[in-house]
C-alpha cells in the first residue's frame, strides 16, 4: 500500500432514490438502492478504477460523492473537508480540487458556447467569487485557455469554434480541459472513453496518463471495459448492485481474483491470444442481475452464485482483508 495520505476518504456511503407513485398526490412506495454502504480510501496520485456491470451504482457512486447527488448517508472526506455537511461556500471551495470528465462528451457540452468559453467558464466563476488570486486578469485567463487547449492536443486556433464542429475525441479533450482549468487535485472521470472508437480511447488514455504524471492528479476511474481499468489503474474495486465487492492491486485482481462475481467478470474479457482463448473456460451466470429496489439481508450476488451457503442468505459479508492490498466481501474467506 502507499505510504501517501488518503486525498479522498469515504466511509458507508448510500444514494436511495424514491419510487414514487401516484400524478397529483405523490407517495413513496420504494427505494432504489444504487449505492448500498461501501467504504473505500483514495490516495494521492493513485487511480482507482471501478468496474461492475450496468447498473451496479459505479457512476452514481462518483455522483454522490463530488455533492451533484445528496448522499442518503455515510461520509464523503476530500483533503480534509466533509463534503456531505460543507456549507455552499466550503462546498464550492473544495470543487475547485475535485473535477469531472463526463461520459458523453456530444451531451457534457454546451451547445451554444464557443470552446474558449467553455474551458474559462470555471475560471472566470471562481475570479467573479474571489477565489482566485486577484492578480488574475482576463488575460492570463486567455492565456490559460490556449495552454491547456495544447496540452490536450487541441489547436489554439480553433478556440473560438462551437462543440458542434469537432469530433467526438476532440470533444473529450475539451472536457478534459475544462477539468483541469482550476488545476484540480482530483478528476472523477464518469466512463470518459466508453463513447469513443477503440482508437480514439487509447489516445485519451494516453494523455490522461501523461497530466497525472506531469499535474500529479488523483483519479477515481469508471469503466465497464476490463482492459481499460487495468491499464489505467492502480486499484480496482469491484461493484455489483451498490456494493463493493472486491478491492485490489491492479495486478493483483487479475493474477489471482477471488469473489466469485469477479472471476466471472474476468472470465468474461476476451485473451488477445487465440490458443489460450479457445482453451479457457467461461463462467456463465445464471439468472439476470437482482432489482435493486429489495432490502437485502445476505450477500447481495447470492441469487447468482454457484458456491452459495445458507449463512450467505441472511448474513451480509463483510470486507475481509486477505493481504496488505486485497480485500474481499465473501463467506468463502471466512
Amino acid at each position: 500500500m502507499t505510504d501517501k495520505k488518503p486525498l479522498l476518504e469515504v466511509t458507508d456511503l448510500k444514494q436511495h432514490f424514491p419510487i414514487e407513485a401516484g400524478f397529483i398526490f405523490k407517495r413513496q412506495i420504494g427505494t432504489v438502492r444504487a449505492v448500498d454502504g461501501i467504504s473505500f480510501d483514495v490516495n494521492e496520485g493513485e487511480t482507482l478504477g471501478i468496474v461492475g456491470e450496468s447498473g451496479c451504482g459505479k457512476s452514481t457512486t462518483v455522483r454522490s460523492i463530488s455533492q451533484l447527488y445528496k448522499p442518503t448517508a455515510g461520509k464523503v472526506i476530500f483533503n480534509g473537508v466533509d463534503l456531505i455537511n460543507a456549507s455552499k461556500e466550503e462546498l464550492l471551495d473544495a470543487r475547485k480540487d475535485m473535477q469531472m470528465i463526463f461520459q458523453d462528451p456530444y451531451a457534457s457540452l454546451n451547445p451554444r458556447m464557443t470552446v474558449r468559453t467553455i474551458i474559462s467558464e470555471p475560471l472566470e466563476i471562481y475570479r467573479h467569487r474571489g477565489m482566485l488570486e486577484p492578480t488574475i486578469t482576463k488575460g492570463d485567463i486567455e492565456n490559460r485557455v490556449e495552454d491547456l487547449m495544447e496540452r490536450v492536443g487541441l489547436s489554439r486556433a480553433f478556440k473560438n469554434r462551437y462543440p458542434h464542429e469537432f469530433s467526438g475525441g476532440q470533444r473529450q479533450r475539451i472536457g478534459i480541459a475544462r477539468a483541469l482549468a482550476l488545476n484540480p487535485k482530483m478528476i472523477l472521470a464518469d466512463e470518459p472513453v466508453s463513447a469513443l472508437d477503440v482508437s480514439i480511447q487509447s489516445q485519451i488514455l494516453n494523455l490522461l496518463h501523461d497530466l497525472q504524471d506531469e499535474f500529479g492528479l488523483t483519479y477515481m476511474f469508471i469503466a465497464h471495459d476490463l482492459a481499460v481499468i487495468e491499464y489505467i489503474s492502480t486499484r480496482i474495486a469491484v461493484m455489483y448492485l451498490g456494493k463493493i465487492m472486491e478491492l485490489s492491486r491492479s495486478g493483483d485482481l487479475y493474477k489471482n481474483p477471488l469473489h466469485p462475481y469477479t472471476q466471472a467478470l474476468l472470465s468474461a474479457a476476451p485473451i488477445p491470444d487465440p490458443t489460450i482463448e479457445q482453451k479457457r473456460q467461461r463462467i456463465i451466470l445464471s439468472g439476470d442481475v437482482p432489482s435493486p429496489d429489495v432490502e437485502r439481508e445476505g450477500c447481495y450476488f447470492y441469487d447468482r452464485c454457484k458456491y452459495r451457503m445458507v449463512k450467505c442468505k441472511t448474513n451480509i459479508p463483510p470486507m475481509k482483508q486477505m493481504n496488505t492490498d486485497h480485500a474481499v466481501a465473501c463467506w468463502l474467506y471466512e
